[in-house]
């Protein structure tokens, strides 16, 4: 979904570097941005430290912008869609979850006994949320990766909650969003709360059974109007 013919490109949330790199083959010159300065080295590739809801580069620097498995963890989403947009001179090339049922995985933190979306997942979009966080810019391209039909309600969340969220992946790298500790493990459970949550789990099945199959992560491709 890169376009050709670009020159320069910025990547939001580079982590390892593996696509800035695959960038850098589009690009006569990338810039790999995290919240930590990246340390890879690649040809092509500069690595910078900062934030994308306060991005330190002047308007209209880029000829693209990548920014995938980011803003489903910011807070401020509009902010940062807005420094992406400005940033921006042509493209920007955004994925995220697709229709994430947020409520499916939720953990709950041992330090602060507050409850957490799965992997920090604060938002969830469709094609229409997305596209509406870059009014400037029109939809060229969508793609899709992967299929979930995986749905709850509000009484299996209900459920689970009081049970602590035994069920969830409490060795994620992602902290808990309200004290930003690390998780460790389950909270215990008392036997009502392992009724409650035996319960849960089956209703959040019968949810997804009767839901419909949709792409798990979309990507979209918007160019400046």
């Amino acid at each position: 979904m890169v376009p050709k013919g670009i020159d320069t490109a910025l990547d939001v949330g580079a982590r390892d570097g593996h696509l800035s790199r695959l960038l850098a083959q589009r690009a006569s010159e990338v810039v790999a941005l995290d919240l930590e300065q990246p340390s890879f080295q690649f040809d092509r590739v500069r690595c910078v430290a900062g934030n994308a809801t306060h991005l330190q580069f002047s308007d209209r620097t880029f000829d693209l912008v990548f920014c995938a498995e980011v803003l489903e963890h910011i807070a401020d989403v509009d902010a940062a869609a807005r420094e992406l947009a400005r940033v921006s001179r042509r493209y920007i090339l955004v994925g995220v979850p697709y229709k994430q049922d947020v409520r499916i995985g939720r953990l709950t933190c041992s330090h602060c006994n507050q409850v957490s979306p799965p992997w920090g997942h604060l938002h969830s979009f469709d094609e229409a949320k997305l596209a509406a966080l870059f009014p400037d810019y029109v939809c060229n391209e969508v793609s899709w990766v992967g299929t979930t039909r995986s749905s709850s309600n509000p009484l299996a969340v209900a459920l689970l909650d009081y049970a602590g969220n035994p069920f969830a992946n409490y060795q994620q790298d992602e902290p808990c969003v309200h004290c930003l500790k690390n998780f460790s493990r389950a909270p215990s459970r008392t036997f009502t709360q392992k009724v409650a949550s035996a319960l849960g789990v089956y209703l959040q099945r019968a949810s997804t059974a009767m839901s419909a199959a949709h792409g798990n992560w979309i990507h979209m491709l918007l160019e400046r109007r």
